[in-house]
């Protein structure tokens, strides 16, 4: 369906056309400034202005500065909107109220809702030839300022230049309200979008497809693409040193992006440099290699899978993506939200008992990250551990001084005055007490506090803190290390851990990361001052190893529901695996190569 702005408004377009071609007394007019971004921006918000339906145009809008809403949450918003049947203006405020769309992002499409409240006003509110002034002082974006001088004054000098143009559309039309003057310059447009390069901005989409002789040569077009990308470049610039100043989980990723885009830039410099004669495609093979050779893992992986090279290989067809957004990705999935590090998962060992229990708790919790409110026994058992971790750290020795730090800690958890609270506060009381009476009546010696870890186990990342290492004598007289984790809740037995990751990964992660071997490992429980020592198997570091990979495998994997095996249940299909020989297999999955490979690690 045509929308009925773009068939109203047939005349107008070609009037446009016109004023754009002429001035004054019919001397030529340079059209160049509407290829610009910041033009091609402000057009953008016309356009959706004059026609809600216009998706291309509020995609743009909210992509660009001043909005800039990331490529993952504007997929989300697009497939809230369609689940919806609802435009995409009318789309952003039910994905604004929807659970996973997070704050970050819902304050950007608030941002969106106000600027557009604002414009639609001016539209009917100011005069035609105030109007467009209006829309460019309200769209100013913050970041602009960190262009170099040469190319802040061609931006402005483009701004100006829709301005003159809008000028001279309301002079044709004296009596125009703003709301037809916009619709005059939305027709600009999609002349501009179809013109190609070194076509001198007269080709429209029609008269580009004329016929095969008139198409601009790869190299022209390579060089179109060239000053596009230089522009996005120099535009992300601003974005992401924005973010640096953010306490962001992605960051790292965002700087990547850019470093691509910087590499994707010197690849068309490459490329239009390249020796006379040479195809594209036999230089984009040497290029690629060389700029693979100078990434970290995680830039060679969006370099891999950009579409730049798709793009510039149809270079001199009439279906190449120039003059739209260049190596853009779709992000529909989870990918981008994931903890990645690396090739692999940035990984606790909370995050893998979440996983191993629920997979969408872990999706909810450590994915979407949706804020939860903490219940009451949550933060009674992190104020513990803060008064144990800053007793310690301050070099704490008397009972006075550990119940002081809860008494002042007490007070910033935000602990009232309800019975309940009185009573976690007594037990909190008690059990500090006949933790400090313990720590000073045993036999070993605690020398770490909260000693944290990180080591890779295959592609993954594993990361965390041990509450408290011990030395031991051994039973021959030799030095040993204990691991120890506090726990608030109720004491299990051994048997009952028999299943658990988290001391195995510990006693992993203190060979690993600190050269220590670790004899022993217990849990110990705070309030029943029970150490519950939890017995080590020769083939634990196999078993924690094979848990983080298919913990891994599930999570890139977008989240399988089902639960990973329990260590009981991995025996017993190892056992029948033995029963049944076929030694002729394959290995199931790339799991089994990268347990090997950590094992080799």
């Amino acid at each position: 369906m045509v929308p009925a702005s773009r068939t109203v408004t047939e005349p107008a377009a070609q009037r446009a056309t016109d004023a754009a071609a002429t001035a004054g007394a019919g001397a030529p007019r340079d059209v160049a400034f509407l290829r610009r971004a910041e033009v091609r921006d402000v057009l953008a918000w016309v356009r959706l202005l004059v026609d809600p339906q216009d998706a291309a145009a509020v995609v743009r809008a909210l992509a660009r500065p001043p909005i800039e809403l990331r490529q993952a949450h504007l997929a989300r918003v697009i497939q809230v909107a369609r689940r919806r049947k609802l435009d995409l203006v009318a789309g952003l405020t039910a994905a604004s109220e929807s659970p996973q769309v997070p704050p970050e992002a819902r304050e950007r499409i608030a941002r969106f809702a106000a600027l557009h409240r604002t414009a639609a006003a001016a539209l009917d509110t100011s005069k035609a030839d105030e109007f467009v002034v209006e829309l460019i002082e309200l769209l100013g974006a913050p970041g602009r300022a960190l262009l170099a001088p040469e190319d802040a004054a061609e931006q402005q000098a483009s701004l100006l230049g829709l301005r003159d143009l809008a000028a001279e559309l309301v002079r044709a039309q004296p009596d125009a309200t703003p709301r037809e003057l916009a619709r005059h310059l939305a027709t600009v447009a999609p002349v501009i979008r179809g013109a190609g390069a070194g076509a001198e901005g007269q080709a429209s989409t029609a008269s580009s497809a004329d016929a095969p002789g008139d198409r601009p040569s790869p190299d022209d077009r390579l060089e179109a693409t060239y000053q596009l990308m230089r522009e996005e470049v120099l535009e992300s610039v601003a974005r992401i040193g924005g973010h640096l100043s953010e306490l962001r989980l992605d960051t790292e990723l965002d700087i990547s992006h850019g470093v691509v885009r910087y590499l994707e830039l010197l690849k068309l410099a490459a490329l239009l440099q390249r020796p006379a004669g040479q195809d594209i495609a036999e230089a984009l093979a040497d290029i690629n290699a060389r700029l693979l050779a100078a990434t970290t893992p995680t830039q060679r992986e969006i370099l891999q899978t950009s579409t730049l090279d798709e793009t510039l290989a149809a270079a001199g067809e009439q279906r190449s993506g120039l003059g739209q957004p260049i190596g853009a990705r779709d992000e529909h999935s989870l990918g981008p939200f994931l903890p990645r590090k690396g090739v692999g998962l940035a990984l606790s060992a909370s995050d893998i008992e979440t996983y191993r229990s629920c997979p969408l708790r872990y999706k909810f919790a450590r994915v979407l990250r949706i804020p939860t409110e903490q219940t009451l026994h949550q933060r009674f058992g992190i104020a513990v551990h803060t008064v144990l971790e800053r007793f310690h750290s301050d070099g704490g020795e008397t009972l006075s001084q550990l119940l002081e730090l809860l008494d002042s800690g007490w007070r910033r958890a935000g602990f009232g005055d309800s019975q309940r609270e009185n009573e976690l506060r007594e037990l909190a009381t008690t059990a500090l007490t006949r933790y400090h009476a313990r720590l000073h009546g045993q036999d070993s010696q605690p020398v770490w506090f909260e000693r944290s870890f990180s080591f890779r186990l295959g592609p993954h990342h594993l990361r965390g803190r041990v509450d408290r290492v011990d030395r031991v004598v051994g039973p021959h007289g030799d030095e040993e290390y204990e691991l120890i984790d506090y726990k608030t809740s109720r004491a299990k037995t051994a048997e009952q851990l028999k299943d658990d990751v988290q001391l195995s990964l510990y006693a992993l992660a203190a060979r690993e990361a600190w050269g220590l071997e670790s004899a022993r490992q217990a849990y110990y429980y705070v309030l029943d001052d029970v150490k519950v020592p939890v017995p080590r198997g020769e083939q634990d570091a196999a078993s924690v190893t094979d848990v983080v990979m298919e913990v891994g495998e599930g999570i890139l994997g977008s989240g399988s529901s089902r639960r990973p095996r329990t260590r009981r249940a991995r025996s017993a299909t190892t056992a029948s695996s033995a029963r049944s020989p076929r030694s002729d297999s394959p290995p199931a999955s790339a799991r089994a190569y990268a347990r090997g490979l950590a094992r080799r690690v």
